[in-house]
């Protein structure tokens, strides 16, 4: 695993509204913190291929390194089938293309894209070594809301990839307009961006996630009472994650939990009250422990270990 870690790599591209990282790491996981790199979302969907290509040709350049493939992580839905995003409510420019055999066409490299939900999912396993977990549920909460689901060892992806989407599911009749032209969808009410967006429409200016926490160490009313709101839709779907699968782990991403110290396991007291006993009597709630950056280069390195692995011959 040294020589694998020092002489070979793989790049992890994160994409998300506002902001896309990139990072490599070496086949055994480890990121390579100095080849770290963000940058502003471009605004058509050209101009994002034409700057993950800038950056990865960089990284692709470190002398003596070998890079043998590139893994995406993104929101939306994934046809897992045909490699193609079919709606991103939070990334549209990405609606309709292929961002993996795009970048594989222009790098010449093995690319794979995983749905953000699954690449967490991906991620928690490999990182998890050498114990990892082979019955659990992944919630990540951001700008949207996915469900991965992982049993028996093997990721629930449904007919085309499209499983987990618990975000769109209708909790509020005449809520607020989701990005995939719902109302009332849960990722609308059970999300930082639920949060930042019913807080800034209360005080008439735009709020962000840092300003929240210091309206909640200011002891806002108005912040207090959003963030409420939020927990209590957040523990429905938890909830809901825990009745519909009955993993043994339910396992929470999001920063939402930084707003305030003890927010987790308000959550988790919420949570009680919306869960079936039996089912909740089971199932240990835990955050997550590792980022979609590590989601990303689990991705490419599950995706290099099912194309590369031994073939047994059954002759």
């Amino acid at each position: 695993m040294r020589l694998a870690r020092d002489r070979a790599q793989v790049i992890g591209v994160v994409l998300d509204s506002s902001r896309c990282t990139m990072v490599s790491a070496g086949l055994d996981g480890t990121i390579h913190e100095a080849g770290r790199v963000e940058f502003p979302t471009p605004d058509t969907y050209e101009a994002l291929l034409a700057r993950i290509s800038e950056v990865a040709t960089h990284l692709i350049s470190r002398p003596g390194v070998k890079t043998l493939g590139l893994g995406i992580s993104t929101p939306g839905l994934i046809n897992s089938r045909t490699g193609r995003a079919m709606l991103s409510p939070n990334l549209h420019l990405t609606d309709g293309h292929s961002p993996a055999e795009d970048l594989s066409q222009r790098l010449g490299l093995a690319c794979v894209m995983y749905q953000e939900t699954q690449a967490l999912c991906l991620g928690e396993r490999m990182y998890s070594a050498p114990e990892p977990l082979d019955d659990f549920v992944m919630l990540e909460i951001s700008t949207g809301l996915g469900v991965g689901v992982v049993m028996d060892g093997r990721l629930m992806e449904g007919h085309s990839g499209l499983a987990g989407e618990l975000g769109h599911v209708t909790v509020a009749l005449d809520g607020p307009v989701c990005g995939c032209g719902n109302r009332g969808c849960l990722e609308t009410l059970a999300t930082d961006s639920a949060l930042t967006r019913g807080i800034s429409e209360q005080v008439g200016q735009v709020v962000s996630l840092e300003d929240v926490k210091r309206l909640i160490r200011e002891g806002n009313p108005i912040a207090e009472r959003e963030l409420q709101k939020v927990c209590e839709y957040l523990a429905i779907a938890i909830a809901a994650a825990i009745n519909l699968w009955n993993p043994s782990t339910l396992l929470v991403h999001g920063r939402l939990f930084d707003v305030r110290a003890d927010l987790f396991e308000t959550v988790c007291k919420l949570t009680q009250r919306r869960t079936l006993a039996p089912s909740l009597a089971d199932c240990r709630i835990l955050r997550a422990r590792w980022s979609k950056q590590q989601g990303a280069v689990a991705g490419a390195i599950h995706h290099l270990i099912d194309a590369h692995g031994p073939i047994l011959d059954e002759s």
